[in-house]
């Protein structure tokens, strides 16, 4: 994970003088907060004035109006398969599934974004945040449920940023395009975005969904059976090599090449991520999403995800699934990050509206009749 930049600020209001980088900005900040969707109505953070009703209404704005569909990370698919682990977990948590043995997975990997048919891009260019959520189901314990995004850090430290980027991000009706202005005038007013949007513009991005690394970004607590707490943060790190994406992705013909991939890749043979704990020392930020802890932090490789099946949404799958990164098992624990309980508490919203709608086909499709089809 890098570095906390220096001095981003000037650098970065420069940079938004250049309108992909505006609306680069506003589609990151769409995604970044409500990664998953979730059921259990927790928090305490919302005020009268802001509730979780009017958080989803934020996004609804934002994003348009879909039904049926999770107002962000609209456009996935569902992937299922095994965690296998090796035992070094349980130096930190008693959680069964860091127990030596084989755990099944069911997940979803998605793009940031309310719009179900909204054409794949590289994340150079506006649209293209890609989400990694999972659900351990372990036969012998409690579920956990994880939510990660490819970027190193959120661009927003607490709900109310969340929300006045929203607003900021809301589309021009004139243009259908968020207002620069808006948008530079928050950034101004919220250096934290500006170090944090610093740090995601520095990083390489992947070419797809399989060799792509998806990091947790909250803080969360880890108890052993000792009754030791060890604050963390967890990364799926890729097996299939790195490639850089090309820049050349952005004029694909096919407006669904990033899932086309990843499922081409997946009917060939499984992919693969370790699963990375990285342990946080005396002074690393646990409320602070926007800022990364140092990189020579000790980092325990914990086991393997396998997944060897990808399917599109359907009645029974992932699809009815809601991925609330407070979904925990014995052994741990959320941090004080305030954005990990707006995030449930907002998708209690999210998850009872799109219940209630009727159902569309999945935004993508799957061939069947091959391998994990």
């Amino acid at each position: 994970m890098p570095n906390d930049p220096n001095s981003a600020t000037p650098y970065l209001l420069q940079t938004l003088a250049n309108r992909s980088a505006l609306i680069r900005l506003a589609v990151i900040g769409v995604a970044v907060l409500i990664v998953v969707t979730c059921f259990a109505f927790v928090g305490g953070w919302f005020s009268s004035h802001l509730t979780p009703a009017l958080m989803v209404d934020g996004l609804e704005g934002a994003n348009g109006m879909w039904p049926g569909f999770r107002r962000n990370h609209a456009k996935g698919v569902c992937i299922t398969g095994h965690f296998d682990s090796n035992g070094q977990g349980m130096r930190l948590s008693k959680a069964a599934v860091f127990r030596p043995g084989q755990a099944p997975v069911i997940g979803r990997l998605s793009l940031s974004g309310g719009h179900p048919y909204a054409a794949d891009g590289p994340a150079s260019v506006p649209g293209t945040v890609r989400s990694m959520a999972l659900a351990f189901r372990p036969t012998d314990g409690e579920e956990w449920r994880v939510a990660m995004l490819d970027i190193p850090v959120f661009i927003v430290r607490d709900p109310g940023s969340f929300y006045q980027l929203l607003v900021a991000s809301r589309p021009d009706p004139a243009t259908g395009k968020p207002d620069a202005a808006k948008i530079q005038d928050f950034v101004a007013h919220h250096p934290e975005t500006a170090r944090a949007l610093e740090v995601v513009r520095a990083s390489s991005f992947s070419s797809g969904f399989a060799n792509a690394s998806y990091n947790s970004l909250n803080a969360f607590r880890f108890q052993n059976t000792t009754g030791t707490w060890t604050p963390v943060r967890w990364s799926m790190v890729a097996i299939d090599a790195f490639e850089p994406e090309p820049t050349t992705q952005s004029a694909a013909k096919d407006k669904n090449y990033l899932f086309d991939a990843v499922i081409a890749r997946i009917k060939q043979a499984p992919a693969q991520w370790s699963l990375v704990v990285t342990i946080g020392e005396p002074g690393d930020p646990t409320s602070d999403a926007t800022t990364p802890w140092p990189g020579n932090r000790e980092r325990i490789d914990v086991g393997m995800l396998t997944i060897e099946h990808i399917e599109g949404e359907a009645t029974g799958n992932c699809r009815d699934l809601n991925f609330d990164p407070l979904v925990l098992p014995a052994g741990i624990e959320p941090s004080d990050d305030p954005l990990l309980s707006a995030r449930s508490a907002a998708y209690s919203i999210s998850f009872s509206r799109r219940a209630g709608e009727p159902k569309e086909p999945s935004a993508v499709r799957v061939p069947d009749g091959r391998k994990g089809g």
